[in-house]
């Protein structure tokens, strides 16, 4: 009995959203964030059930300088498999048939209940996409930051820039280049993307109240199978270690004071380590504090600003040298130091 209240609305959640003249009332979601990431991430069906294989080029073949009357020895390239699982993300919204007909609103109702779990649902995969690992939690896939995470190791340290920050509070930015031959999401073979919803009904469920007691019921059913590929880790960059607490716009002989990064420079930097910009879809991600710091920083440091407002799909974006500069509040958590 003591669950019930805790995932299942009751009268007082009820009355709670109910306006003066009986209709349910619209709920201000101040728990909503902004990710932008959903908006640019492009999907491509895995070639397995539970994920994607890739294979990548690891090595060239070497030619030989002839001579005349001499050999050339055959070679040939190398190469590497890759596979990146998926994983499920599920939630069921479940109220008390009475409860939501009541007032005449059930599907008011209804609505009002699941409209949090797609937001729940969508702050969850935007998370698992930067800090997901599979290491700790299984039943993740392994986002953005367990393969950028060492400046010393594996070769893809190449991309990663470190801005210089040796306290707790530290910031990211990351550079990504969508495209199916650089990086993407991805969906079980033969599953679909994005969120798949079913509404079930009316249905009875068992054991409501621990005392094998029953209870009719409307359920929603929400999945959402995903994963991510780095098909080739030349296309992500990532500037880590942007201590926040340093961040300043005072701008004098050509740097910013109180030691803080120079996110501008930075930023610059992380565009050059991309091969082609035009192999894919570029973007910039970063919390809003970060975000906000850039922008002053640009308006005190550059005497023609960088910044502007692009079209992206009918839609007015910030862009930063024609790289649209993409909010996460996914990213607002402070990360340790990156070593």
């Amino acid at each position: 009995m003591a669950t019930l209240s805790s995932i299942r609305p009751t009268l007082l959640d009820l009355a709670k959203r109910t306006d003066p003249d009986g209709s349910i009332s619209t709920v201000i979601e101040i728990l909503n964030e902004t990710n932008e990431i959903l908006d640019d991430i492009v999907f491509v069906e895995g070639n397995l059930p539970t994920g994607h294989r890739t294979t990548i080029r690891s090595g060239l073949p070497t030619p030989t300088w002839r001579q005349l009357y001499g050999g050339v020895q055959p070679t040939k390239s190398r190469t590497v498999q890759v596979t990146d699982n998926c994983g499920m993300l599920e939630a069921y919204a479940e109220v008390d048939k009475a409860l939501a007909d009541l007032n005449g609103n059930t599907a008011e109702f209804r609505m009002c209940e699941d409209r949090p779990h797609i937001e729940g649902i969508g702050q969850e995969i935007t998370d698992t996409l930067f800090f997901g690992n599979e290491t700790s939690a299984p039943a993740e896939f392994t986002g953005f930051a367990p393969r950028f995470n060492d400046l010393s190791g594996p070769e893809n340290a190449d991309n990663i820039i470190d801005a210089g920050g040796t306290g707790t509070d530290n910031a990211s930015i990351w550079l990504v280049v969508w495209g199916d031959q650089t990086c993407h999401g991805i969906v079980p073979k033969g599953s679909t993307a994005g969120m798949q919803f079913h509404d079930k009904g009316q249905v009875t469920i068992e054991n409501i109240d621990g005392s094998n007691g029953r209870m009719e019921a409307y359920r929603s059913h929400y999945r959402f199978d995903a994963g991510l590929t780095v098909r080739d880790w030349r296309y992500v960059v990532r500037i880590c270690n942007i201590d926040r607490s340093l961040l300043n716009r005072v701008y004098t002989s050509g740097t910013f004071a109180s030691s803080s990064a120079n996110l501008p420079d930075l930023m610059f930097q992380a565009m050059e380590l991309i091969p082609n910009m035009n192999a894919g879809r570029p973007a910039f991600y970063m919390d809003r504090t970060t975000r906000s710091w850039v922008r002053r920083q640009v308006a005190a440091g550059v005497q023609n600003s960088t910044l502007s407002m692009e079209d992206f799909g009918g839609k007015q974006i910030l862009a930063y040298n024609g790289i649209p500069l993409r909010r996460v509040d996914a990213l607002a958590a402070d990360e340790a130091r990156i070593v």
